[in-house]
């Protein structure tokens, strides 16, 4: 089927950063290359408009390949600066979408691909293993640093054009739905890795949102919390002695509190004064640290106990 200029020229003005133009004349490398870089960055969509008619002319058959002067294609620094640049641009992406993937792996796999990409827009290619060899190696000199994104990208296009050919001519096309699937498996291998990192890093933002409202309240209640505390430094308000020392048991309210004191003193809860006294009295003959040599540190804890306890439940030792 004939292609039409006009069709062309109205998809590359609808659709062209994602390269439907390309895909209208079966170029789909080209295609691609535009759908994962947003039409060559801007530029190249652009710089498309005055190719068109070209493009249109080879679809439809109107220019034959002829004589090219052997099997290797002419130098082209605009080809070797796009390579550097999208082997570049996919290695930067390797190392933000694939944090958990070794970087001398990830990375020159990234960058091989970037430039073999590129190498393959048109009726030129390249020989992958070289590129991917290229980029290996020199990645592994810089120890896939990110820094060594730019050079391991220059070691890979200079492979590309070492061993840069013409395509095979007269090779069937696939059907469309076969292309239009090949480009879609493409570009999913590509956004997904940044699509489940930006995912990770909204659910990182959405937590921080969450805990903003409790930070704000303990923000809120910081002066009162601090008046409460000079309060009680000043002496207007009471607090226990053991509580203030922060030793021995640190029970949540005043019942458990005492509770726990009769327990140390080894009687029961609502016991007469007499009987705290007297049972303090003995205990500590028991626990004091100088007939406890033996057994000094339980002896001394013992004996805080003891006296905590005994000061919760009759006051302060005169």
């Amino acid at each position: 089927m004939a292609k039409r200029l006009l069709v062309a020229y109205g998809l590359w003005a609808l659709g062209g950063p994602l390269g439907l133009h390309h895909i209208y004349l079966g170029r789909d490398s080209h295609a691609l290359l535009w759908m994962l870089t947003l039409g060559g960055f801007g530029g190249g969509w652009l710089w498309d408009f005055w190719h068109l008619p070209g493009w249109v002319a080879a679809a439809n058959g109107a220019r034959a390949p002829g004589d090219r002067g052997g099997t290797v294609p002419a130098l082209s620094p605009l080809r070797l600066a796009g390579q550097v640049t999208v082997g570049t641009y996919f290695g930067l992406v390797a190392a933000l979408g694939l944090p958990w993937v070794p970087a001398l792996l990830a990375q020159p796999l990234a960058v091989g691909l970037g430039v073999q990409l590129v190498s393959s827009v048109g009726d030129q290619t390249a020989e992958a293993p070289s590129i991917l060899a290229a980029a290996f190696l020199a990645s592994l000199l810089f120890q896939g640093r990110v820094l060594a994104v730019l050079p391991t990208s220059l070691a890979a296009s200079i492979a590309a054009q070492r061993h840069r050919r013409y395509k095979p001519h007269g090779m069937p096309r696939p059907r469309l739905a076969a292309r239009l699937y090949h480009l879609g498996l493409a570009c999913l291998a590509f956004a997904a890795p940044l699509a489940c990192r930006g995912l990770c890093g909204a659910v990182g933002v959405l937590g921080t949102l969450l805990a903003l409202p409790h930070a704000a309240t303990e923000l809120l209640l910081l002066p009162l919390r601090a008046g409460r505390l000079l309060a009680e430094v000043l002496g207007f308000t009471s607090s226990s002695p053991a509580r203030d020392r922060g030793t021995g048991f640190q029970p949540s309210s005043w019942s458990e509190w005492q509770q726990r004191a009769y327990e140390v003193l080894g009687l029961p809860v609502g016991s007469s004064a007499e009987d705290v006294h007297r049972s303090y009295r003995e205990l500590v003959k028991v626990w004091h640290p100088d007939h406890n040599r033996h057994r000094a540190e339980e002896a001394e804890r013992r004996f805080i106990e003891l006296q905590e306890a005994y000061e919760e439940l009759a006051g302060p030792r005169r």
